[in-house]
């Protein structure tokens, strides 16, 4: 729903607040912003907050620092807890050059570009995420606070309590979640957002984000994102089921077409088969996420799609008779470490591509490729997701396709900044290495 300024302002002095967080995200996905009061909004919301871009993530040169944090009206909530006895309210900004353009290192402007591509058709895009993540003690130590598995359930538990309570301040937030449950590694929750609109889904994943650890951290417990912090146990996913609407109608279904799925829901399906090596950068960004995309752990490796088959990338779950507008398909490569506008950009091109390109949708995989011998899987031309970062800087950096979607200056950045961090690892001397060569060498 729309809000206007008036809208903002009595929101605001309904609610009492007297701090309002202005946010943005930097190219890597962290959540940055400033805070002004309430004397300051009414001005800001016409003309911007002026800030200083050179020490952000991925922003602005030293030259061309002087950047704008413009606040987007439909995204202002107030949080439902104090704040140092205050009550603070929360707003996500486009960020703009000092002329009024958008700039080109904004990713919510990224996303905002390539859902353009829908305007003159009339489509809308939905995501739905599945956000994963632990509870550990602290971010010293990743002890599990339970010995739970997949859709265990003890309302004793502080992890469940924690997790419902983090439910309830979601729907306080305006924020629709569908289910919740524990995960199969012991600590490990999942919270699943109903549906939105992609621009409208990636400020909801930031939220969700924000929130899981702030409530986390009021029980005095640590929430991670991180995609596989337990040696041994499954890591942590985001899988993202996708639709486009004309209107009311869901693009992606036919009753008449193979697996209930359209001409054009197959074709967007093929489109995220052919790119997707080229864009696991976006989705998988840091060197813990290739220690997920790993054979035996339900974290998919193979570039493939299947119906019920689980060791897929891409599901198209099975159509159930009378909910047609459920016809969805879910990509589960990413991780909830991932720049939300950047990935969902990268989903939605790769689609469109697909339809534009009228790609013709391979056979599905249904049996368990993870018990497939190499030959099988050369076969049936299953290829592999890259199995480090330095491998998926590799097939990002000589994409055309990444650099369209994301322009040259988040190209270029995420570029240098994950070679520096690849760099970084290789380098450096761990544990790992102490403890196996450092007695026998």
């Amino acid at each position: 729903m729309t809000k206007t300024k008036e809208d903002i302002l009595r929101l605001i002095d309904e609610a009492g607040v007297r701090y309002i967080r202005l946010c943005f995200t930097d190219i890597l996905g962290k959540i940055k912003g400033m805070s002004i009061t309430r004397s300051e909004i009414e001005q800001v919301l016409e003309e911007g907050q002026g800030f200083d871009g050179s020490s952000v993530e991925g922003f602005a040169r030293i030259e061309e620092s002087d950047l704008m944090a413009m606040p987007d009206p439909i995204t202002f909530r107030v949080i439902p807890w104090d704040i140092a006895g205050e009550k603070v309210a929360i707003m996500f900004c486009d960020i703009q050059n000092p002329d009024g353009t958008p700039y080109e290192g904004d990713p919510r402007w990224v996303l905002k570009r390539n859902l353009s591509k829908l305007r003159e058709k009339g489509w809308t895009f939905y995501v739905g995420p599945e956000i994963e993540y632990f509870y550990f003690e602290n971010e010293h130590a990743t002890t599990a606070l339970d010995k739970a598995g997949y859709f265990d359930y003890e309302s004793v538990d502080i992890g469940t309590r924690v997790r419902k309570e983090t439910v309830r301040t979601l729907e306080d937030m305006g924020i629709s979640v569908e289910c919740s449950h524990h995960e199969v590694a012991p600590s490990q929750h999942e919270i699943d957002l109903k549906y939105q609109e992609g621009l409208v889904m990636a400020d909801f994943a930031q939220l969700y984000k924000f929130i899981v650890k702030e409530v986390a951290m009021d029980h005095k417990l640590f929430a991670t994102f991180m995609p596989k912090p337990v040696y041994g146990q499954n890591g942590s996913g985001m899988h993202c089921h996708m639709s486009l609407f004309n209107k009311n109608k869901n693009l992606f279904f036919d009753d008449k077409g193979r697996y209930n799925l359209s001409q054009t829901g197959q074709q967007f399906t093929a489109g995220i088969l052919k790119y997707i090596k080229e864009f696991t950068l976006v989705t998988n960004q840091w060197v813990n996420s290739y220690k997920r995309l790993v054979p035996g752990y339900e974290a998919p490796v193979y570039v493939s799609w299947g119906r019920r088959n689980r060791s897929s990338m891409v599901r198209v779950p099975m159509y159930r008779v009378g909910k047609e507008q459920a016809t969805r398909i879910e990509l589960r490569s990413p991780d909830p470490a991932a720049n939300p506008y950047l990935a969902f950009a990268c989903m939605l091109s790769a689609g469109l591509l697909g339809i534009e390109q009228k790609l013709k949708l391979r056979e599905p995989v249904e049996d368990n490729i993870f018990n497939m011998s190499s030959e099988e899987k050369s076969g049936l031309n299953i290829e592999t997701l890259p199995n480090s970062l330095e491998n998926a800087v590799n097939e990002f950096e000589k994409s055309a396709f990444a650099r369209e979607t994301l322009g040259d200056h988040i190209f270029e950045k995420l570029i240098a900044n994950k070679r520096i961090e690849w760099d970084s690892y290789r380098m450096h001397v761990g544990g790992f290495e102490i403890d196996k060569y450092l007695p026998m060498l």
